[in-house]
C-alpha cells in the first residue's frame, strides 16, 4: 500500500503546485490535490508507532 501511496501523493502535490500557479487556479482541482495529499499523509502517519506506546499498553494492562 505504501508504494501505491507515495506515487499519488507526489502526483498531488505537483498537480496542486502546477494549478496555483496559473493566473486562475481552478479551485477544484486545488481541494482534490489537497485531499489526495492528506488522505496519503493520513495513511503513512497511522503505520508509525506512537512514542509512549508501550506506556500505554502497560496502563491498559492495569
Amino acid at each position: 500500500m505504501k508504494k501505491l501511496v507515495l506515487p499519488f501523493m507526489f502526483v498531488a502535490i505537483i498537480v496542486g503546485l502546477f494549478e496555483q500557479s496559473k493566473d486562475k487556479p481552478n479551485i477544484y482541482i486545488l481541494c482534490g490535490a489537497i485531499a489526495v495529499f492528506m488522505y496519503g499523509m493520513m495513511q503513512l502517519s497511522g503505520k508509525t508507532p506512537s512514542k509512549h506506546q508501550e506506556e500505554n499498553e502497560e496502563k491498559d494492562d492495569e
